[in-house]
């Protein structure tokens, strides 16, 4: 392919079907909605019922988007997923491993077994599980994209979260073991990193002027994202525009990591 065949139709998603694990709440919304905007079709499964928003945002894109409300740590999820998405749109293109939990505890000792496995659970096996039914599918039709969710502290030590920390920088691991393995069958495996946003969860930092300016302080862009700021990185990364980019994390920080 020379370059004179290049176009904007590289980073266009029309006739693909992508999953976005959690995508409708939080950056997950952000996510399915920007590869729907694409051009893109959407299965997304969920623990949270959609209240009807989601799927209204992304049908006014002129796409298909279908709703699963499941439990993605349950025995079998995987791979219902997977199935159902082959059921209703013929094959699953993009697999975005979006959702994840956070619990703290500003007492070290009273983060234990429990709350780890459980985070392990959400944050680390379902994502494998997941890319593991979709490499059946990828594998033949030669061809797919998976983009695994990391975060800053995929980077950093988590205080109050050690699971959280721990998770994410296994999610990058994942992520680079599998872009080897998969690679040679035309599959990109690769994690965007978001840095610090402005959504319902930092609410309470944002509000507390002291919090607010330390993140501030540290973001070279002096200000929070916004979740528009990660529109075009998810479109990138499912797009043919990135099919030589791989086992890549892409870092969306405001600059967050070089200060």
């Amino acid at each position: 392919m020379s370059i004179e065949d290049f176009s904007l139709d590289y980073f266009s998603l029309k006739g693909k079907n992508a999953i976005v694990t959690g995508g409708n709440t939080g950056l997950g919304q952000t996510f399915s909605l920007a590869l729907a905007k694409a051009g893109a079709n959407l299965l997304i499964p969920s623990i949270i019922e959609d209240d009807g928003s989601t799927e209204r945002l992304i049908e006014s894109e002129g796409v298909i988007v279908k709703s699963l409300k499941t439990d993605i740590t349950g025995p079998g999820a995987a791979k219902s997923i997977i199935d159902y998405c082959i059921k209703i749109f013929g094959s699953v293109d993009i697999l975005v491993n979006s959702a994840g939990v956070l619990k703290n505890s500003q007492d070290v000792l009273a983060f234990g077994r429990s709350e780890w496995d459980f985070m392990l659970d959400v944050n680390l096996t379902a994502p494998f599980e997941l890319s593991y039914e979709a490499a059946k599918q990828m594998i033949p039709q030669k061809s797919g994209k998976i983009i695994n969710i990391c975060s800053m502290f995929s980077f950093l030590g988590g205080q109050w979260s050690p699971a959280y920390a721990a998770t994410k920088h296994g999610l990058v691991g994942f992520t680079k073991a599998y872009c080897d393995e998969l690679a040679p069958y035309n599959i990109q495996v690769n994690g965007i990193a978001p840095g610090y946003y402005a959504t319902n969860l930092t609410a309470d930092t944002r509000n507390d002027l002291k919090a607010n300016q330390k993140v501030l302080d540290h973001v070279p862009a002096n200000r929070w994202g916004e979740p528009v700021d990660l529109m075009g990185a998810v479109v990138f990364l499912a797009s043919r525009a990135s099919d030589y980019i791989n086992g890549h994390i892409l870092v969306v920080d405001g600059g967050y990591l070089v200060r």
